[in-house]
């Protein structure tokens, strides 16, 4: 037999299970700090890091719960608590020698913030309402859809059919008014990508229709001429 290889060889089992033991203590008790930073950050996630005199801890976390709990003290990178890999047993000895004043830098840090929000005032100023520009934008677009609904009524009678078109062009901007069973489903102003007046999601905004709301006249004397068009067309068919 080769020279050795009837040598014992000492089991690890030991000093793997003294490793998790103490991994699972520190981050049941590194869980509460990262609990208290989430609650402090508003978030369910983040991480901060924390000076002592050998190095720099830094504690993240994710949904309530420790991500990593890294220590990096002059050059030496541990990852005391890690989802990914324990650490050396001699490594995690060594960073626990600093683990208190990493609490303790923890809870400078928290003690700092204690009256930070002393002073802020809770006295807020009023809100402006805009309860009567909506009730101005109601009022306008209200007459706009009686007129238009008028305006599919007739289109309907003229052309038969369940729905249609109109458009026409008022100083250089093409208004389209959609109609379906004699009811209007929208005005567009614009063409594709343009301004819709009225549509059955949303209103314009106020800048919007204060724009194209004085041209509105015009697109319903465009739709006026259209009809004369279509009575003296009618008019010279006999029978």
């Amino acid at each position: 037999m080769t020279a050795g290889l009837d040598a014992d060889v000492v089991g690890a089992d030991a000093a793997a299970e003294r490793r998790d033991e103490v991994v699972a203590d520190v981050t049941d008790h590194a869980g509460r700090m990262a609990r208290e930073l989430a609650r402090l950050q508003g978030g369910d996630y983040g991480q901060e890091a924390f000076e002592t005199d050998r190095g720099t801890w830094t504690l993240k976390y994710e949904g309530g719960d420790v991500e990593y709990l890294r220590f990096d003290g002059r050059g030496a990178d541990v990852y005391v608590v890690s989802t990914q890999q324990a650490p050396e047993p001699e490594a995690l000895a060594d960073a626990l020698t600093d683990y208190d004043a990493f609490v303790e830098s923890f809870n400078e840090y928290v003690r700092s913030l204690d009256g930070v929000l002393d002073d802020v005032s809770d006295e807020l100023p009023e809100i402006a309402s805009v309860d009567s520009v909506v009730q101005e934008r109601e009022r306008i677009l209200s007459r706009m859809r009686e007129a238009c609904d008028r305006m599919a009524q007739q289109l309907q009678r003229a052309e038969g059919g369940d729905y249609g078109s109109f458009s026409a062009r008022v100083d250089s901007s093409r208004w389209e008014l959609k109609w379906e069973e004699g009811r209007a489903s929208y005005l567009r102003v614009g063409g594709e990508g343009g301004v819709y007046i009225l549509s059955q999601y949303q209103p314009p905004s106020a800048y919007d229709l204060r724009a194209h709301a004085d041209d509105f006249p015009g697109f319903v004397d465009a739709f006026n001429e259209h009809v004369e068009e279509i009575s003296e067309t009618l008019d010279t068919v006999s029978l």
